[in-house]
């Protein structure tokens, strides 16, 4: 249904200009092309067509608008001509001339002549014949006015036209062939190319691909000023959506993934927790995930507890499963072995929540504890953790670990996703569960047959109830026995915070049984797709909706094999059930007091719903014909086999239902009297206008015929089958039609992302411009979304969700057509990939909100069956099928053949099963209501006749059971098999015998095998003859069907394995075209090749197909026959077709092989390597003895081969290894493919620019640095001036700048900092000079360590890494912005900008990035890597490379074989590929040695000595490897036949160990090269366990140009801490590599100037000794060259500086997941030259040994907790209680003040505590044994704090908690000066106080609050303490003791007390009475009681015996 519009002429213009026209209807307007110099008429002839989705209504308007076009000012408007549509709709078609009018409304002069079509709603589709849909032009929206020719320009550019207009743009400018818009037609295959109808093959002489060059100059001829970067190119495909586009794309991956278990490790540290609530309480940490429960130690009598314990949890399960489990963080308080203790609060979120956030980590946050118990209860306190959770080939970057000094931002880091909010508030979650329909049978029939027989009744067999579990816990309905069709009108009610940090929701209905209960089907609600949580967003709502259930097959077995589908897991192969639910949330009002605040799962009955709330029951008519079944599985072809289509339960006629209940879903009326009727077959609505349609829903059994040894087809020639089956369901078709049109529009973009992707990676030009013209798809498909989905109509079965998402979906594409809008002027050439990204976003967004969550119409299931066994099956989505008369709506593959590819049901598919097509069908299905019925076979193939059934009233409306097709066409194919590349390895060698089979229709050829390969180059044309094709010729061209092609395995014995497959669609030539240009002969095009899910490598081929007309073959282009005689009769692919080839050279750098396994347990011991590449090859010299040296030595080898000119079609390079037997044999020992020589291409430099040779080529990442300028010769010079101690304040800016300008770059010192240094000299400090006041000396050289220096660059990391974070948000912010105009100032930029000041990107890392704080000195940094050194220096291949040697096959279920265990060597070399000849230049050059060829001064491959000192620092991390959550970790080195094993050293329970320790080995490179590092766990008994390893390979490291042999420090220093490390100085290594890179250079000038090449550097020149002499040297200069020997032209590389690298441990058991990280770094010196200095120490600081002395005074205003005996007037007996480390290990309490009646007591008390505390981690450290069965003792690190809490002492009853503080010794609040000063907000509001640190004041004094909560969880004051706090070192203490409490030495004197105290004893008997009487009543009443009882207990039991003897004896 649409309106079409043709715009012929405008005529009576005025003046020349050029014209263009706009037409608008509805809110669309499209514009023609530009006419150029038009004079008094223009002719556009162009056709615009609106599809239309609701009826035009009469009087709605269409516009034309005339303009005079101009390039640069707006268009000026010349007419208007409007036109009421009402004679048009009468009519329907409609010629028109009138004149335009201007913008006074009055008539001008210039007419137009027009003609409207329009087709209504209820006529049918297909009138219109071809030619008008073809005329279509692009499609402009509105927005894009100013470029009105873009598409269109381009599109049509390839016909030169003469009259200055461009050609008009129909069909043939839309050819696919069109090659520049990429070809990935969609993401798997390409499958062809959209042809040009017949009538166009004249013009076809001017070629078709468009070079981007022509294109540019066109778009200027045309668009004048146009800029090329507002170009955009449509999708070829999106003109030509009207061709007969009959088929649909089919999906290539067939193996199912979803239920498949998977390996996952869940990490979890619990580290503090804070403001729990409660009264000294002990509290322990539960962490549960799913059933697993893992505890922490418990602390005591803290509210702020700090654990810092770590917790891994393994799981081998689904994904499905995984991401459903639970994780749940409670605190206990004082649990033990007797009893469970109570819950203070608990926390809990799905593992799926975690695994969708970035890097799938939550890391420092803090979760927010509630008290499930208690809805109306606040928070209970905040628990900090690390939660993570790793898939397998996930790598977990943790963020540094350094000591976290940063005051905890408690509400900034919540333990929340983005966007939930901090605040969480109760909601009950109601789900109701309304009834259920269409359930399997699930118990056995005996005993119901038994039943039957003797009683006579007849019991549905199953017991359904339904289960629904959320966030941990379940609810279950009540059981209804014996129901197919149960009622429960039940509701489940969940408590839970809102919004839920879990995901989904599980709705299952079971079987009841006592045996067995067991799932029938399963169904998720996933919570994201039912609510909205924006600001115009809504709560979670679903239904009264029907949810479908898919499981196994429906046949009864006691043992199900599918059972895991009914639990939800994996595709359900079959229809279980549906059921009728709906659900509803409610926020909690908690201040309401009549709440119900339990959390417990209720289930309550509710009111059932109305029959017709879910829609209005409709028929539906599924049709479906089999127009080929083809590749059926051998082992099942020897019987005869028919296919049966169901939809829900019918047409299922096996094991559908016992009897046909489900049919009675018609309106109204009760189920008994319909059952009855329905059974009898006798309702009104089956015997309709159809007479009596039966359903027909499985084809006719027929016997398979073979094909091929591995297939067999199905006759379908020209008698296809068809079946069709009536079905009743709730009309709900709108949401359908909604998703199908955001399908639509998604999977448009998606193809033309693929689209820019295959551009982008074949390198083709433009690719943003077909990333604008994806754009401009987009914006105008969501548009068209918005104006067809609001017309929905309001009835009455919407549900809230509906509307709901009916409005969030339009906002959604309303606002992502405006982003792609703004995002299509943004996109330019170099804001391309950002941009690309952001569009990938969009289409996840689409396919998220196209996801309909509520079912409507159940899948189709489509079964082969054989021998009435089902075999395998496809499932087709209702949705795809669905019929509507709008276009858009419609389902993707309705109306058109599809082709499907059956598979097995559930395990079965899994592994190999599932990779082999059990069946190949071209299906063709239509799915529509019945009404609309009329055109359910216009989507065939042409050209049949329709066989009808002959029973009943033969009426014509009878669905036909088989079509008859009377058309054929004759084709031949022509298959050009080129060549595949990275196959699969499918035998032990770790090669393949492949050959390829080629499938079309039911023919089938094969290649032939090319043994021993990886990359077979087959270079032969299969011909298929005589292919048989029904239908019209020209739907053949338009749509040919797709070709399959499987790549195999020849097997001497045995069948052959499958390797990989892929699908292609043939460029199809009608006898009537002539076999030229543009589209012949066709292009060699790459598929990709795949294995199940994983791809399997490539295929380059091309595919044609033929028609041989009446002449017969003759007029088939001719086919050269075989050239080669010993190729027998196989032909190669023909000339046109195959690759232009030119000659290169490939010369391959033989350096050694290392690591090689042995070979059938024999060793390789004379090993050679053979390199092939397209039939050309060489072989490296024999290793004579591969113990002795496994290096080669002849080094540089080369040969000659014929290469394609095109880069792409290179072939792979093959390595392969063999070791040379006696006698002449060979093994092949492994071998290794380079699929693309790209990366070893040497392109000879022009003149213009001139590059270096190799090695620069190679150093490509520094090239763009050090090529920066034309290299002609030097005629300025730069200078670059440095100082040793920059500081940072100033950003250091190292400048790069043009080779020929002439700068000097000053970077000063400020005069701050040269005032410090002076003072330093003087001697120290300074401190008293003036008055200022030194927070801290600075410490003295003598203080610093290495330690030090690692601190301060760790603290540098991670302000960098904030930095980074904060640019790329600003960056984002200003991204979003400037939405007007691209990248203005953009940090994101990668162009290198030129001046100074946007440099500091460009500046030394290792410089930090912060400014520094006035108070630290500046200490020398090195740089720490958070990842392995080799990802940050390309692996250290700058130019030897590493090509790993596999064997063996891969293997069959991806998880277990990994590439690891394939790996059997590693082979050392390079290889430099160049057209010959090259030019002189290169091999004139000075020192040039012919014999290295392209690989000049390498160095020598014989054996060297070489010192490697290994620096372990510490790990960090580690996998808990004993059964207590800890692990003992020591270092385990291994080097060659150096096995160190530290395992006295082990650290005791400990997961996060520093060693601190450096190991030096002597080593012999090639033999030993690869270094171990393992951390091994240690155990008492029986072996140690490995944690984790690390392999680095030292020999890569020694021999880069990056000098990673030690790394170059910052400064040079000859004494201290930052001593130089390596035996050369640096001008000594300066001098080195300018020798070895030819640099002219190092020349050292006076004024501390140095000049290297062209630049000169300046910088310090005098170095002081230990004794503070001054001495000159050159040295600094030297470094700071080094620093910078990245900018020298032509040599410079980065240098390695000096570092820490963190390597992630891992351990082959559980490959690919992290088993910790260990930081360390390797310095290697050759044993040639000076001896290195002695090792830096850098074992771990020892704590150092303090004393804090705290004093109580006095306290104040402490509540008063006691009555008096007499008085009853209130009193406290106060004591004060303190410790640091923990109460158990160093409490301390004062006497106590009894009897205070103001609350205030003197105490004059002093405490000692003794402690041993780390600085640089401010951290106390204790060690103790853990418990007394430990082995030896374990350290704690735990964070400094004092606790002070206030007792009142019982003399009877346990003391009373009155209050508490805490103050941490680094950060507390200064104490106030009196007690009236001392107030709460001291500890609620410590942001905004002063505070003081301990470490600095050394003494403070004051008072401070002591605080507890109330009832209502209030912090209130309990008292305030007057108390003195002061620390000492142990040398300090020992100096001047003091004695603890009140004695010597020092002794504080007693303190002044009232007598008052003691007014008990004065009276002791009345206290005595007080306490008898009235305290203490009813306890002694209750003993006296007890005793007297047990007493008569006990005389019973005594006297029984005698009594019963007396009794028995009857005396």
């Amino acid at each position: 249904m649409a309106l079409q519009l043709q715009l012929r002429t405008v005529s009576g213009l005025r003046g020349r200009a050029d014209r263009i026209a706009k037409a608008a209807f509805r809110g669309l307007s499209f514009y023609t092309r530009v006419l150029e110099n038009c004079e008094d008429e223009a002719r556009f002839d162009e056709t615009f067509r609106w599809p239309v989705a609701s009826n035009i209504d009469g009087n709605e308007i269409l516009e034309i608008q005339v303009f005079n076009y101009s390039k640069v000012f707006t268009n000026r408007l010349i007419g208007t001509f409007r036109m009421v549509l009402q004679k048009v709709v009468e009519e329907g078609h409609v010629e028109v001339m009138d004149t335009l009018i201007d913008d006074n409304n009055s008539a001008i002069q210039t007419s137009i002549s027009i003609e409207i079509r329009y087709q209504a709603l209820d006529g049918t589709v297909g009138t219109w014949n071809d030619k008008e849909f073809l005329e279509t032009p692009s499609v402009h929206s509105e927005g894009d006015g100013r470029y009105p020719l873009e598409t269109d320009s381009l599109l049509s550019g390839h016909r030169q036209s003469t009259d200055g207009s461009v050609g008009k743009s129909n069909q043939q400018s839309t050819e696919r062939s069109f090659r520049r818009a990429g070809k990935g037609v969609f993401s798997a295959m390409k499958l062809g190319k959209a042809r040009p109808t017949k009538d166009d093959h004249r013009k076809q002489d001017e070629p078709a691909v468009l070079e981007a060059e022509d294109l540019d100059r066109k778009v200027m001829r045309l668009g004048g000023g146009l800029d090329p970067d507002t170009i955009s190119l449509a999708s070829v495909t999106a003109v030509t959506t009207n061709v007969s586009n009959k088929r649909s794309k089919p999906d290539i991956k067939m193996e199912p993934s979803a239920g498949r278990p998977m390996d996952y490790q869940i990490s979890i540290t619990v580290i503090e927790a804070r403001q729990l609530v409660g009264l000294n309480m002990d509290p322990v940490v539960c962490v549960e995930v799913g059933e697993e429960k893992k505890y922490t130690s418990m602390k005591e009598s803290t509210n702020c507890p700090y654990y810092n314990e770590y917790f891994v949890f393994d799981f081998h399960v689904p994904p499905d499963v995984m991401f459903d489990k639970i994780i749940k963080l409670s605190v206990i308080h004082s649990k033990n072995l007797l009893r469970s203790g109570t819950l203070v609060g608990s926390f809990k979120m799905d593992v799926g929540t975690v695994y969708t956030q970035p890097e799938h980590q939550f890391y420092h946050k803090w979760a927010i504890l509630s008290d499930p118990e208690d809805l109306t209860a606040g928070l209970k306190g905040y628990l900090k953790c690390d939660i993570a959770v790793v898939g397998k080939g996930d790598n977990i970057k943790t963020p540094h670990k350094a000591n976290e000094t940063e005051e905890d931002d408690i509400e900034g880091n919540l333990l929340l996703p983005d966007g939930v909010p901090p605040e969480r508030q109760w909601a009950r979650f109601y789900i109701k569960i309304y009834r259920a329909e269409g359930l399997p049978r699930m118990n056995t029939s005996i005993m119901a047959n038994v039943k039957k027989a003797l009683i006579g009744e007849n019991k549905d067999l199953v017991d359904p109830y339904v289960q629904v579990a959320f966030a941990g816990q379940k609810g279950k309905t009540s059981v209804q026995k014996s129901s197919y069709e149960p009622l429960w009108n039940e509701q489940i009610i969940f408590t839970e915070m809102f919004p839920p940090l879990c995901k989904r929701i599980k709705v299952q209905i079971r079987d009841s049984d006592k045996v067995n209960d067991v799932a029938i089907g399963t169904h998720f609600i996933d919570l994201r797709k039912i609510s909205n949580e924006g600001d115009k967003g809504y709560l979670p709502t679903f239904g009264p909706a029907w949810v479908n259930m898919y499981g196994s097959t429906r046949n009864y077995t006691l043992m199900d094999e599918h059972q895991e589908l009914n639990e939800g897991l994996g595709e359900g192969v079959s229809f279980r059930a549906r059921l009728l639910m709906s659900l509803a949330v409610e926020i909690l009002d908690t201040s309401n007091p009549e709440i119900n605040s339990s959390t417990e799962v209720q289930v309550e009955q509710t009111t059932p719903v109305a029959d017709n709330c879910t829609g209005k029951m409709e028929e539906f008519f599924l049709f479906g014909a089999f127009l080929e079944a083809t590749m059926i599985d051998r082992k099942i072809g020897d019987k005869p086999i028919n296919f049966e289509v169901t939809i829900g339960n019918y047409g299922n006629q096996i094991d559908g239902m016992a009897k046909p209940v489900l049919r009675r879903k018609k309106e109204g009326g009760d189920g008994d009297e319909e059952e009855s009727e329905l059974l009898h077959n006798s309702s009104e609505d089956e015997a309709d206008e159809d007479g009596e349609m039966v359903s027909v829903s499985s084809s006719q059994p027929m016997k398979p015929l073979v094909t091929d040894r591995n297939y067999f087809h199905l006759p379908y020639f020209e008698k296809k089958p068809c079946i069709y089956i009536k079905s009743w369901w709730q009309d709900q078709r709108r949401r359908l039609y909604n998703a199908n049109i955001m399908d639509k529009i998604a999977d448009k973009l998606e193809e033309g992302l693929n689209d820019v992707q295959e551009m982008i990676k074949t390198e083709k030009p433009h690719p943003e411009r077909r990333l604008r013209g994806v754009l401009e798809e987009l914006s105008s498909g969501c548009l068209r979304f918005v104006t067809l989905a609001d017309k929905d109509q309001h009835h009455s079965s919407r549900t809230r969700l509906d509307r709901e998402r009916l409005k969030s979906c339009m906002r959604e594409l309303e606002n992502m057509g405006q982003q792609a809008t703004t995002l299509r002027s943004q996109v330019k050439k170099n804001t391309m990939k950002d941009k690309l990204k952001q569009v990938q976003n969009f289409l996840q967004k689409l396919r998220f909100l196209a996801d309909e969550p509520q079912h409507t119409i159940p899948d189709i299931f489509v079964w082969m069956m054989s021998n009435n066994k089902r075999i395998a099956y496809a499932r087709v989505p209702s949705k795809d099928i669905l019929y509507s008369i709008v276009d858009e709506e419609m389902g993707k593959d309705c109306a058109k053949v599809k082709t499907v590819f059956l598979k097995l049901p559930g395990k079965r598919g899994f592994g190999p099963a599932g990779w082999t097509v059990q069946a190949k069908m071209e299906i063709y299905l239509w799915l529509g209501l019945n009404k609309q019925r009329k055109d359910f076979l216009s989507g065939l193939p042409c050209g049949f006749e329709e066989k009808k059934t002959t029973r009943g009233q033969n009426l014509p409306s009878f669905p036909p059971i088989s079509l008859l097709y009377t058309k054929k066409q004759v084709f031949q194919l022509r298959a050009h098999m080129y060549q595949a590349r990275s196959l699969f390895a499918a035998d032990s060698s770790g090669l393949s015998d492949p050959f390829a089979r080629v499938f079309f229709t039911s023919q089938s050829q094969c290649t032939e095998v090319l043994n021993e390969t990886l990359c077979p180059t087959w270079d032969q044309l299969l011909v298929f003859d005589n292919v048989e094709l029904y239908g019209e010729a020209h739907e053949m061209r338009d749509d040919p069907p797709i070709i399959v092609i499987e790549i195999y395995d020849q097997d001497t014995v045995g069948k052959a394995d499958f390797m990989g497959r892929t699908f292609a669609k043939p460029v199809v030539k009608m006898s009537d075209e002539q076999y030229c240009p543009p589209r012949f002969p066709p292009q060699l095009e790459y598929y990709q090749i795949y294995r199940g899910n994983s791809t399997a490598g490539d295929l380059l081929a091309a595919f044609e197909l033929l028609q041989i007309g009446s002449g017969g073959k003759s007029d088939l282009p001719p086919i050269d026959g075989p050239t080669d005689i010993d190729r027998g009769p196989i032909l190669p692919v023909p000339l046109g077709i195959r690759p232009v080839l030119s000659k290169y050279r490939v010369e391959i750098l033989f350096w050694g092989l290392r690591d090689l396994k042995r070979v059938n347990l024999a060793q390789v011991d004379r090993p050679r390597v053979d390199i092939e590449c397209a039939g050309k090859g060489v072989q490296s010299a024999l290793i004579q003895n591969y113990k002795k040296n496994p290096n080669f030595s002849t080094l540089v080898k080369w040969f000659e081969v014929d290469l394609p000119e095109n880069e792409l079609l290179h072939p792979p390079l093959n390595i392969r290894v063999v070791d040379c037997r006696a006698f002449g044999r060979y093994t092949l020992v492994g071998s290794h493919t380079v699929s693309s020589l790209r990366k070893f291409i040497y392109r000879p430099p022009d003149k213009k620019a001139q590059h270096w040779n190799m090695t620069a080529k190679q150093l490509k990442g520094y090239l763009a640095m050090a090529n920066g300028a034309p290299r002609s010769r030097p005629t300025g010079e730069i200078v670059v001036n440095m100082e040793p101690e920059v500081p940072i304040k100033k950003m250091e800016t190292m400048v790069k700048l043009e080779a020929n300008s002439d700068a000097v770059v000053k970077v000063d010192v400020s005069e701050e900092e040269k005032e410090k240094k002076k003072k330093k000299k003087k001697g120290g400090g300074g401190g008293g000079g003036g008055g200022e006041e030194i927070e801290e000396e600075e410490p003295d050289e003598s203080m610093l360590d290495w330690w030090s220096k690692y601190f301060a660059s760790i603290e540098t990391m991670k302000e960098q890494l904030r930095q980074q974070e904060a640019a790329a948000a600003e960056a984002e912010e200003k991204e979003e912005m400037e939405i007007a105009d691209g990248f203005k100032g953009q940090a994101k930029n990668k162009e290198k900008s030129k001046t100074p000041k946007d440099d500091k990107k460009k500046k030394q890392q290792s410089a930090p990035e912060l400014p520094e704080k006035k108070n630290k000195q500046k200490i020398d940094e090195l740089k720490v890597y958070n990842k392995e050194l080799e990802t940050e220096f390309d692996n250290f291949e700058d130019w030897l490379h590493t090509f790993n040697l596999l064997r063996g096959k891969i293997g069959d279920n991806d998880d277990n074989a990994t590439e690891e265990e394939r790996i059997v060597g590693r082979f050392k070399g390079s290889m430099c590929v160049y057209k010959v000849p090259l030019p002189d230049d290169i091999t004139k050059e000075a020192g040039y040695d012919p014999t290295f060829g392209m690989f000049q001064g390498i160095p020598s491959n014989d054996p060297i000595n070489v010192l490697v000192r290994v620096y372990i620092v510490r790990a960090t991390d580690l996998h808990p490897a004993d059964i207590n959550g800890k692990a003992d970790p020591y270092i385990a080195i291994k080097l060659g036949k150096t096995d160190i094993k530290d395992k006295e050293n082990y650290i005791s329970k400990q997961l996060n160990p520093v060693f601190g320790k450096s190991f030096d080995i002597e080593a012999t490179f090639p033999m030993e090269s690869m270094l171990t590092v393992a951390v091994y766990d240690w155990d008492l008994v029986g072996t140690d366990d490995l944690i984790g390893e690390t392999k680095i390979d030292l020999e890569n490291r020694y021999y880069s140009k990056h000098r990673a042999t030690c790394g170059v420090s910052q400064t040079y220093s000859i004494h201290g801490y930052n001593i130089w490390r390596d035996p050369m100085k640096p001008s000594q290594i300066l001098s080195k590599l300018c020798k070895e890179g030819k640099v002219d250079g190092p020349h050292f000038g006076p004024g501390g100037r140095v000049k290297v090449a062209n630049r000169v550097y300046t910088g310090p020149t005098e170095i002081e000794d230990e004794n503070g002499q001054k001495k000159q040297t050159d040295e600094h200069l030297a470094l700071t060259v080094l620093r910078h020997w990245e900018d020298v032209p032509r040599a410079g590389c980065k240098l390695v500086p000096e570092h820490v690298e963190t390597r992630p441990l891992l351990n082959p058991d559980k490959p690919g997941i992290e088993q910790g990280r260990l930081e360390m770094w390797v310095d290697m010196f050759p044993m040639d030259m000076p001896a290195p200095g002695p090792a830096i120490d850098i074992s771990p600081r020892k704590p150092k040994k303090y004393e804090l002395r705290v004093i109580v005074w006095n306290t104040d205003e402490v509540i008063l907790e006691d009555d008096d005996y007499f008085t009853g007037e209130k009193s406290s007996d106060i004591f004060v209680r303190g410790w640091l480390k923990g109460q158990q290990e160093d409490k301390q309490d004062t006497d106590v003040h009894y009897h205070s009646l103001t609350g205030e007591g003197n105490f004059n008390w002093r405490y000692i505590f003794p402690f041993d505390y780390l600085m640089a981690e401010e951290k106390i450290v204790i060690s103790k044994k853990e418990s007394m069965f430990s082995w030896d003792e374990t350290e704690y690190k735990i964070p400094a704090r004092l606790t002070l809490q206030v007792w009142d002492a019982d003399h009877f009853s346990a003391d009373d908690f009155l209050g508490a503080i805490e103050l941490d010794l680094n950060r507390f609040p200064r104490g106030a000066k009196t007690s009236k000063q001392c107030s709460l907000e001291m500890v609620t509001k410590e942001a905004e106080l002063p505070m003081v640190s301990i470490f600095k004041q050394k003494r403070v004094k004051g008072w401070w609050p002591f605080v507890a909560r109330d009832e209502n969880d209030e912090l209130e004051i309990t008292g305030k303490v007057e108390a003195e706090l002061h620390l000492l070192t142990a040398e300090e203490a020992e100096k001047s003791p003091a004695g603890l409490a009140r004695n010597e030495p020092d002794p504080l004197e007693k303190p002044n007390r009232p007598d008052t105290s003691f007014i008990w004893f004065l009276n002791p008997l009345k206290s005595i009475k007080y306490l008898i009487c009235t305290r203490y009543k009813w306890l002694i009443i209750k003993i006296v009681l007890a005793l007297l009882l047990l007493i008569m207990v006990a005389l019973f039991l005594y006297s029984m015996p005698g009594y019963m003897v007396k009794k028995l004896l009857g005396a």
